[in-house]
């Protein structure tokens, strides 16, 4: 989130945007990174349990993650244009579940969104926060066709190392005693 951790809304939603999936797009996706028969081949596909071609699961992930990057420039630079510094997002610890309910099928337009479900100041990074996100793909049924239950960091505007880790980080600095710092780590 580009967002400073204490700016962040819980179940305030995030429309990500849509995407349709054509055949070419189906086929070529799945021919790189996910080849089974019936994410590349239309004629066999017709036989297969899911009644013909469909995406890969990991490219509506791919599409949705893609999606979520851009909204996360998008809302930088809105902040940027309103006068405001930005706040500033981290890695992602973890994916704690992800769910393929429904086939994306060609032609299908899906639209993502991602809510923040829940935050906490992070137990292992000081300054940085925890961000709990759930993001979810829809078809144009409204069909839930993928959904997600993501962790990110995000870091804490006002945060204010307290005086025992200022103390040790400079200890670390000094040559010998660094050394019998990191040692006893």
């Amino acid at each position: 989130m580009t967002r400073w951790f204490e700016d962040i809304v819980i179940d305030e939603i995030f429309p990500l945007g849509s995407h349709s999936f054509t055949t070419e797009e189906i086929i070529r996706f799945g021919k790189l990174y996910d080849p089974q028969y019936f994410h590349i081949d239309p004629e066999l596909a017709k036989h297969s349990h899911f009644g013909g071609l469909i995406a890969s699961g990991w490219h509506t992930v791919s599409v949705g993650h893609r999606k979520m990057v851009d909204a996360l420039s998008a809302e930088e630079a809105r902040l940027r244009a309103l006068g405001q510094e930005p706040g500033v997002s981290g890695p992602s610890p973890g994916v704690n579940s992800m769910d393929f309910k429904v086939p994306v099928r060609p032609g299908d337009t899906v639209t993502y969104e991602l809510v923040v479900t829940g935050k906490r100041p992070s137990n292992s990074i000081p300054g940085w926060g925890l961000l709990f996100n759930r993001l979810t793909a829809v078809n144009q049924q409204g069909e839930l066709v993928y959904s997600a239950d993501l962790v990110g960091f995000s870091k804490l505007r006002d945060y204010s190392m307290p005086l025992k880790l200022r103390v040790l980080l400079t200890l670390t600095k000094v040559p010998v005693l660094g050394k019998l710092i990191r040692r006893g780590s």
